[in-house]
């Protein structure tokens, strides 16, 4: 093929998103990790987002009521109307929904608990230029289970093996990168973290696993639907938390993890 012929070849087609859940009031989708909620001036050279391309998948409005940071994957919920997408941030606002989360961990987690650490507001030197820098410290609460644990015959800092943790986790307030700035604080930093994580240990990954993305995904969200008050349990894939969970001899079976949640979730 000319290199005519190859500019004006036509790129592949990305793949549809995962629909999770659909009906008229609302649609919920596996969002991959990597890929942005929404159209941002902080990042000018991305393509692909969540809310574009679902809107262009349905062909119809989408509205967006919550969000999960770029490299997370996992449900996300959109509203398909102004007024669910109120209904629905009221749930949220009341503390209806409840959000499991899986992640990898640096260090053995030994014991189950609930993190009570106020986190200062992080502010975003462009977006939030005009902000106060002087807020107090937000609640922040999260509550945390071991599952799995693995030791592997590699140095990747001062000891002679490196050992990695599964834990489940449910934020129970919703601040900016709350379950990654709390692990880090546990001292059990999620893999793959570049902010708040461990970067000899997020190099290993990469190295040894091809593994480059933030091992956090939100396997499994709550809530009550917001014309019928039916529970609704929405439930996302392991994604690339499968392989790896495979690879430690770790469940990787996602109906293992939604009876854990089902007893885990409050």
């Amino acid at each position: 093929m000319s290199e005519s012929e190859l500019s004006s070849a036509p790129s592949a087609a990305a793949p549809p998103l995962t629909i999770l859940y659909q009906d008229q009031y609302l649609v919920a989708v596996d969002k991959p990790s990597g890929m942005l909620v929404h159209r941002s001036f902080l990042d000018k050279h991305e393509t692909r987002f969540v809310l574009q391309s679902l809107r262009d998948q349905l062909g119809c409005h989408v509205y967006p009521v919550h969000r999960l940071d770029r490299p997370t994957s996992g449900v996300l919920v959109f509203a398909l109307s102004p007024e669910i997408a109120r209904l629905l941030s009221q749930q949220i606002a009341a503390g209806q929904w409840r959000k499991g989360y899986l992640a990898i961990v640096r260090g053995v987690v030994k014991a189950a608990g609930t993190l009570d650490y106020p986190l200062k507001e992080q502010l975003d030197a462009i977006a939030d230029k005009q902000a106060r820098s002087d807020k107090a410290a937000q609640s922040a609460i999260t509550r945390y289970l071991p599952l799995q644990q693995v030791e592997l015959p590699f140095v990747v800092s001062r000891y002679p093996t490196s050992r990695y943790s599964l834990v489940a986790l449910q934020p129970l307030t919703g601040r900016k990168h709350q379950l990654r700035r709390h692990l880090a604080h546990l001292r059990h930093p999620i893999v793959g973290d570049t902010s708040h994580g461990d970067g000899k240990h997020n190099a290993f990954f990469r190295q040894q696993f091809d593994s480059d993305r933030l091992l956090l995904c939100a396997v499994m969200l709550q809530l009550p639907h917001p014309v019928s008050g039916v529970t609704l349990q929405l439930q996302a894939s392991l994604a690339e938390l499968g392989e790896l969970c495979r690879q430690f001899g770790w469940p990787d079976d996602i109906a293992y993890y939604q009876q854990v949640f089902q007893q885990f979730l409050e």
